[in-house]
């Protein structure tokens, strides 16, 4: 039996929400059949952590590093940064990244932040279009660089020529925060936004034509019309977590922005295939990279998109199926496999909350369950937001629950 500290921590991302009139007036949590994620509950603690500052936006770039223990007031310079290190692209001290999605805006509203998730080979072609069209061009003393990513996620360096940048205080709206609303009421703000707005009107006439675009329209699926600036930041300073806390981490996830801060942690990155980041992700497939990645890290963490888009989507239902999805194929297999590390602690903590009712992500606490080694069990029997308020166990900030849960507090 190996007696080393092992830790565990799944983000069901997005999951924490409020009661819902379709589900008999019952969070997603509180509708799904979770005995997985009860059981932690049961065996250990609940309570809450509010993992986003009232100063910054409640997205998963800030949430997440705070539920990695780093304040993001001190290391967060934007989301797109992130996202870079997990593509492997390098940034200067002079460059800004910018997160730079392919959208659904036939009317000028933001009908689909996801181009209807788009497919990585038909969102690389189009942004192959972009750079070709729009990149390698000298714009306020820097050149422009186009990256394809997963599926509509893409990233746009500018590779500034000196420490002067036009981005400073320029800010961009999340599209997935918009959803359905006109695009003109959102557009980016500060210093730099005539060259983003300049930018994605440019990229509406490249993609009309575009061949891809094209062949998705005769098939029904949906265009990618235009492209989105947002998320723009440069590269950020972290003290690895190593160094900060002891354990070596692996990080299992399909998204860029989670997978980037892992990267940018010292986390080894672990890539499960059939993961999409999307409601039909191989949970199973994400559950047996958990196991495996215990016997050789300290610290394991499995992030799960999917409750998260189902928000976004408005789908009530799907929500509930993937958080017992996640219960089933995730949790149930890990708390499993702890039998075999006497000294583990299991932690499952979204980011942050995203409302059905809103689409969008929301401020405000998030509910965790942690059991495991040393944890003595605090009586509630269920995991959901209303067992996590009454527990009267409250990290604020947030990023000071990663210190307890390793149990360094």
């Amino acid at each position: 039996m190996n007696t080393d500290p092992k830790y565990v921590i799944v983000i069901p991302d997005g999951c924490a929400d409020e009661p819902v009139e379709s589900l008999g007036r019952r969070t997603p949590l509180q509708a799904a059949h979770l005995p997985n994620m009860d059981r932690v509950a049961a065996a250990g603690v609940v309570g809450l952590s509010n993992n986003v500052p009232a100063s910054l936006t409640p997205a998963s770039d800030v949430a997440t590093l705070s539920l990695f223990g780093y304040d993001p007031l001190v290391v967060y310079t934007g989301r797109a940064p992130l996202e870079t290190a997990a593509m492997g692209i390098a940034l200067g001290p002079n460059d800004w990244a910018i997160r730079c999605n392919l959208v659904h805006t036939p009317d000028d509203r933001m009908r689909d932040f996801t181009a209807g998730h788009i497919t990585s080979s038909d969102g690389g072609e189009l942004m192959a279009a972009i750079q070709r069209h729009l990149g390698g061009r000298e714009v306020a003393g820097g050149t422009l660089e186009f990256h394809a990513g997963v599926s509509y996620r893409n990233i746009l360096v500018w590779r500034g020529h000196t420490p002067a940048s036009p981005f400073n205080g320029t800010k961009g709206q999340p599209p997935h925060d918009i959803p359905d609303k006109p695009t003109a009421d959102h557009l980016p703000t500060g210093p730099g936004r005539a060259i983003l707005i300049t930018l994605m009107e440019e990229s509406k006439a490249v993609l009309a034509s575009h061949p891809t675009n094209l062949r998705r329209t005769a098939n029904g699926e949906k265009a990618a019309t235009q492209i989105w600036l947002w998320g723009l930041g440069k590269a950020p300073r972290v003290t690895p977590f190593a160094d900060a806390y002891g354990p070596r981490g692996a990080i299992i996830s399909a998204v860029d922005l989670v997978r980037g801060v892992g990267v940018l942690l010292g986390w080894t990155r672990i890539d499960v295939p059939g993961a999409t980041g999307y409601l039909d992700t191989d949970y199973a497939a994400k559950g047996r990279a958990g196991v495996a990645a215990l016997k050789d890290f300290d610290l394991v963490c499995v992030h799960v998109e999917a409750p998260d888009e189902a928000s976004h989507e408005g789908l009530p239902d799907e929500k509930v199926k993937a958080l017992e999805r996640i219960d089933a194929d995730i949790v149930g297999p890990l708390l499993e496999a702890m039998q075999a590390y006497p000294n583990a602690r299991l932690l499952i903590e979204p980011d942050h909350r995203t409302t059905l009712a809103t689409r969008a992500h929301a401020y405000g606490a998030v509910p965790f369950a942690a059991c495991g080694h040393g944890l003595t069990p605090d009586g509630a029997t269920q995991y959901d937001e209303a067992t996590a308020a009454a527990s009267g166990l409250s990290f604020d900030p947030g990023w000071e629950l990663m210190r307890w849960f390793l149990g360094r507090s």
